[in-house]
């Protein structure tokens, strides 16, 4: 398989080199352009997965894992700016990268393993939202379920109107979430030294287990693989000259800067989040703050809020819950289609791709519902465990992005400096080794909760 032949199939054609972007306009006019893609990127660091991790550290340890936070989300800026450049710089994403460097048959067993993943970040979003729809407007989880899928067609109908419109959109859902939280946070009052104290490190996340199980869970949340695939084929839907070396670098140079403001932002939803649930549910209860019903009634009833207040509060908490579900089934969706024609190359109608890609997420979900009756903490089980399968997928994404990114040939002048690979292998070997430990643990809570 030559590399050539891989650039043929240009990465989602649809978008692909649709978007202006000028290497000789001002810089505020380049930055502009290219903001955009880190959006869609973001919204993976701050799905219903990371909502569950956050706010339970929260009540159980206050803010000393607001480290935790900041690490995670530093990691995710370097590995994020390394598929950047991987797209860019190769005119490939890293499905298509990975299918380059593989024979057919290791190609199609990454492409199950990328596609377990995909479905798995799916699951979440769509229990995430069916719960959110149960919440506002008391919609039978089954039925919530269904309802996601016709996120799909939606995507479709958006997508006619250019890809900025799906930035857009995704865009305002996310502020929506920001502007949410930092309300709630505003009304929860806490105490500014505390939140600072809790980006400093403290031994307890290393000696005490159950701290460093939801310090691990966090991390486990924050990279995923879906990020890598996607973050790799949007990027190239910006209009730049692919055989000129000063056009890519520049186009490298916005796209790095606008994937580590939307990070930042990130990194601050997820801290909000953290401190919401310190500030009102610290050392109260936090034993029944298990999962989104738990949290939308303590909301409803906490004391210090009062009845009004805390009623607003857990609608909100609902509305953003639910903005926070279609960002995600939007990233996921397309990140379903990068994987499926970058390793398999197949060539089928956009919508019949979605479906199945969506499908194949909703099934599992509809049958659970259907075994356990309903049974919300079963689901949110599952949503927990849905989370495994991220932890599994994760290096079979990570080392492909590295080989990728050090090789001279492939990269040009755009390949790793050394002290990125130093960081990016340290980080591979120690997210992998988090992640068994974390499967393990995973395995271990859940079959605990049917003895």
């Amino acid at each position: 398989m030559n590399y050539m032949s891989d650039k043929k199939q240009r990465s989602l054609d649809e978008i692909n080199n649709t978007v202006d972007f000028s290497s000789h306009k001002s810089a505020s006019q380049k930055f502009l352009a290219f903001l955009g893609p880190g959006l869609l990127v973001a919204v993976g660091y701050m799905d219903p997965g990371n909502w569950i991790t956050s706010m339970q550290g929260g009540a159980q340890f206050g803010y000393i894992l607001l480290f935790i936070i900041l690490v995670s989300s530093l990691s995710a800026m370097l590995l994020q700016s390394m598929t950047v450049r991987l797209g860019i710089a190769t005119d490939m994403d890293l499905a298509q990268m990975t299918r380059y460097y593989l024979n057919r048959p290791l190609a199609i067993m990454f492409w199950i393993i990328a596609e377990l993943a995909i479905i798995a970040t799916d699951i979440a979003e769509i229990i995430g939202s069916a719960i959110a729809l149960d919440l506002l407007f008391n919609i039978p989880l089954i039925i919530g379920a269904l309802i996601t899928v016709l996120d799909v067609f939606l995507l479709l109908f958006i997508m006619k109107f250019g890809f900025r419109k799906i930035e857009a959109i995704v865009g305002t859902l996310i502020f929506t979430v920001l502007i949410i939280f930092l309300f709630e946070v505003f009304i929860s009052s806490p105490k500014v030294i505390n939140i600072l104290n809790g980006f400093i490190p403290h031994k307890d996340i290393v000696t005490n287990h159950s701290v460093l199980y939801i310090a691990l869970g966090i991390i486990g949340a924050t990279i995923m693989p879906h990020n890598l695939y996607l973050h790799s084929s949007i990027v190239q839907s910006r209009k730049y000259d692919r055989t000129n070396e000063n056009d890519k670098a520049q186009a490298i140079k916005y796209a790095t800067i606008d994937s580590n403001i939307q990070l930042s932002i990130a990194f601050i939803v997820n801290c909000l989040l953290l401190v919401l649930g310190a500030a009102l549910f610290y050392g109260v209860n936090t034993d029944k703050l298990g999962g989104f019903y738990d949290l939308y009634h303590a909301l409803k009833t906490q004391p210090l809020l009062g009845s009004v207040l805390g009623s607003i509060m857990s609608t909100l908490f609902a509305i953003a819950l639910l903005a926070s579900g279609q960002n995600s089934t939007i990233t996921g969706t397309l990140s379903g289609q990068i994987v499926m024609e970058g390793f398999l190359r197949l060539s089928i109608p956009n919508w019949l791709r979605r479906l199945i890609t969506r499908g194949l997420a909703v099934i599992p979900v509809i049958i659970c519902l259907i075994v356990f009756k309903g049974n919300e903490n079963k689901m949110e089980q599952l949503l927990v465990l849905s989370q495994v399968f991220l932890s599994i997928a994760l290096p079979f994404s990570l080392i492909p992005l590295q080989l990728a990114t050090s090789n001279k040939k492939l990269m040009g002048p755009f390949y790793n400096k050394n002290w990125i690979n130093c960081c990016s292998w340290s980080l591979i070997i120690i997210l992998s080794l988090l992640n068994i430990y974390l499967i393990i643990e995973t395995f271990k809570e859940f079959f605990a909760s049917f003895a």
